[in-house]
């Protein structure tokens, strides 16, 4: 069961949000028909924006990140509720690279860093909050570590992976985001930054067996953490029928009419998980008549 874990240090100046979502990113895999560097890229995503979605407290409000590097994927969204489910979508899902020199996918290359990571949420105000800051990897755990200090600022350590088996199928995906709260020393700073070290690899973790709770435990080892809450997330859409009409009625009736006259079927695909509604002719012409 995907999950993720918080936890705060004994002295309340640490804080850590762990994530494991697996299921989720080979849900989404499942979806868009990604090919590994894709998978990768999506998933380290959507497990940002369902770490940040998680945080938000007031219920209906939601975050939407967008990263578009200027690379061959062209545009990675993900859109989370206030509980951290999660869904997205990649512009260009068959993106084929070579691996790293290291071995690794070459997420920054499918990515690339000519370009913005903007950060979306809205909790119910008149505006919501926008953030933005420049691409500087395109491997987007480094992207979301400016994001946090440039446009929260709260210094951060930011942990995301995806682990892709020979089948394509995801072996393992998660991601921690551990922040110093206010007032926390350099001395402080240069603990945890041992511990991220230390730690390695959030796929390595996850993969050996490690739970969420395990995870938060090592990153803020010394710091005697305690685990305030541990909360299941999923991949989850929210298109309805309902609101694919409400859309259709959004594009004025002349469009609608040319649709009706066409004698042909309208069928409308749901960009975050590929489910199809469709509207006969006679249907699309009782929604000129609502207009």
């Amino acid at each position: 069961m995907d999950k993720i874990v918080r936890a705060i240090s004994e002295d309340g100046l640490v804080k850590i949000a762990v994530a494991d979502t697996r299921g989720i990113v080979e849900r989404a895999r499942n979806i868009h028909k990604t090919l590994p560097v894709i998978t990768a890229a999506l998933g380290r995503t959507l497990t940002a924006a369902s770490i940040i979605g998680n945080d938000l407290k007031s219920g209906g409000a939601s975050v939407t990140v967008r990263i578009n590097g200027g690379g061959p994927a062209g545009t990675v969204l993900a859109v989370s509720d206030n509980e951290g489910n999660v869904r997205g979508y990649v512009q260009v899902t068959a993106v084929d690279l070579p691996l790293r020199g290291d071995g690794k996918l070459d997420v920054g290359a499918a990515v690339g860093k000519d370009g913005t990571l903007t950060v979306i949420k809205d909790i119910g105000l008149k505006e919501p909050y926008v953030g933005s800051v420049r691409i500087v990897s395109g491997e987007i755990a480094e992207d979301f570590t400016l994001y946090f200090t440039e446009s929260e600022q709260t210094p951060s350590a930011v942990a995301l992976g995806v682990l892709v088996d020979t089948d394509q199928s995801v072996l393992a995906a998660g991601g921690y985001v551990a922040q110093l709260m206010p007032g926390a020393a350099d001395d402080i700073a240069a603990r945890l930054e041992e511990n991220v070290i230390k730690a390695g690899a959030i796929t390595g973790m996850l993969q050996s067996g490690m739970s969420a709770e395990q995870i938060a435990e090592k990153v803020l080892a010394g710091f005697s953490p305690r685990i305030l809450s541990a909360e299941p997330v999923e991949y989850r859409c929210a298109c309805s029928r309902d609101k694919v009409v409400a859309a259709l009625l959004s594009i004025g009736k002349a469009e609608l009419e040319d649709m009706a006259s066409s004698g042909e079927n309208t069928e409308i695909t749901c960009q975050f998980c590929d489910k199809i509604y469709s509207f006969t002719p006679d249907e699309i012409g009782r929604l000129t008549e609502a207009e």
